[in-house]
Formats: structure tokens, sequence, C-alpha cells
């Protein structure tokens, strides 16, 4: 029997608590480079990997869905030796962490999801469907996306930025079959009730993945869910606020506080109460 395909990653630190982490629709793998980069390596060892056609996986064929991106998740931890783990996903990186919580309630300790899209698809309108459609062929409309989900209030050099580095690092089919995947397929009814801590991160300037979407959704299925806002993000928050401030105070206030924190500090909240973190947890 063939061995599972394990898809192209990048480990950082070394601790006992592995977590997987998911990239967006418009990323890969290197989303993550800040964040990981100051998170505690002592205690987790993060990986984060290129999914099918995009970035080093660029060109792997097979089913470009969440649901595949998922079992392919399970044999990187297989591959690891994780009997369990954390998951963070950004986006529609989101999607298939619910997805490995549908396969493999069990294994999962604690999921953090990023602006994460719906189990139950986007819920997008004739416009935007035409719009996102569109973003396959057409640098213009990934732009717009971006902008608009950002709330317009980023400068054009770095849109710019995030559209070539989205048309260099992914290939187009596996760009417009992940939309039809990420956008409409609904499998809510199989994570609904599902134990998993579940910290649901949203950017106060994202109309699209807002906290208003949250409440209806990831706070309805998970019972041990949470819901925090960011208040200076949009939907690109390891690019908008990857940090926590300096400071003394690097607890994680939990819930929607007036306070905005970074990514790096909800997921390390997240993973180190809800998933624990002590010597041994992993293998």
């Amino acid at each position: 029997m063939a061995e599972p395909l394990v898809l192209p990653h990048t480990i950082r630190g070394t601790g006992p608590h592995g977590v997987i982490a998911l990239h967006g629709w418009f990323g890969d793998r290197d989303d993550y480079e800040t964040v990981l980069a100051h998170s505690d390596g002592g205690r987790f060892t993060y990986v984060a990997l290129d999914q099918r056609g995009y970035g080093d996986a660029g060109g792997i064929g097979g089913e470009y869905t969440t649901a595949r991106v998922a079992a392919d998740a399970l044999a990187l931890a297989d591959h690891l030796g994780w009997s369990t783990f954390s998951v963070v996903g950004h986006s529609m990186g989101g999607k298939v962490a619910q997805n490995i919580v549908a396969l493999a309630p069990e294994r999962v300790r604690c999921m953090v999801g990023i602006s994460p899209v719906p189990a139950s698809g986007a819920g997008l309108g004739d416009d935007a469907r035409a719009l996102f459609t569109q973003a396959a062929g057409d640098p213009a409309a990934r732009r717009a996306i971006i902008d608009l989900t950002t709330g317009g209030r980023l400068p054009a050099r770095w849109l710019d930025r995030m559209v070539d580095r989205s048309l260099a690092r992914s290939d187009r089919d596996a760009f417009a079959a992940y939309f039809r995947d990420w956008a409409f397929e609904d499998f809510h009814e199989a994570v609904e009730g599902a134990e998993v801590p579940a910290l649901a991160v949203a950017g106060a300037h994202d109309p699209a993945l807002s906290a208003e979407v949250m409440r209806a959704t990831w706070m309805e299925w998970f019972p041990r869910g949470e819901l925090y806002v960011l208040q200076d993000a949009g939907h690109y928050a390891m690019e908008e606020t990857p940090l926590a401030p300096a400071g003394p105070d690097r607890g994680f206030p939990g819930g929607e506080r007036g306070l905005s924190r970074g990514v790096e500090a909800a997921v390390l909240f997240a993973v180190s109460v809800h998933g624990g973190g002590g010597p041994g947890d992993t293998r």
C-alpha cells in the first residue's frame, strides 16, 4: 500500500504540544511566519502546511476540497507521530479545521478559527458569488475582495502585494475549485454539538465573516465555543495584527473586550488554556 501523501510543511518549535496551522484561500503556509516566529517553541511544535495547489504543493492533484485537506492534515499528524493536537485555521483553513473535527473529533484538543468560514459555507449572494468566481483569473477581482474584507482602509501597496503573492503561490484551477467547496459545501450537522474547545477570532473590520456571523454559526454549533473580536483587524489578522502589544500583561482577556490583542495572543491563550501543554501531552 502506498504511503499517504505528506504535504510540504514548516515546523517551528520543539514543544510537546503539536499545533497544525492551515492557511486561507489567498495564502500559503508562509501566512503564519510572523506569528510562529514569536510563539512559545518550548511548549509547542507548530506545523504550517501548504494545501494541495498552493505554495510548494502547487501541481499536486487530487480533490481540491476542505475535506481532502483535512484528511491530508491528519496524515501529516500521523507522519509526525501526533495522536492528538490542536489546530488553527484562517478563513478557508478554518473550514478545514472544522472538517478535521468532523473526521476525528477525539484527536483535536483545541480549535482556533481566525475569520473562519463556517462549516455551512459562506452564505454569498449573487453579486458576491460572481466576484469571487471571477477572482480565479482576474487580479483586479482578487484585489477588490481583499480590500472589501479589510474594510477598505489599508494602503494600495499592501493590497497589491497580497494579490501578487496570491497569484504566485496558488494554481488557478485549485483556487477556483476550493472556492466552490468552501463557499457552498455544508457539513455543519457533522460538527454540531462537538465538545472540542473552539475559539473564533473575528476582525472588527471584516464585513464578510463578522462577529455576527460567528454568533449565528460557530457559537451555535460548539458548546465550548468562544468568540474574540480583534478591534484593529479585518479578514487578514495574521498580516494586520499578528502580535500582542508589548507590555507586562500578556494574558488573553477572553470574550469580547475592548482591548485589542493580536493573533499570537489568541492562539497561545487557546492552546495553552484549553488544549493543555504539559510534558508528554502530544504523543
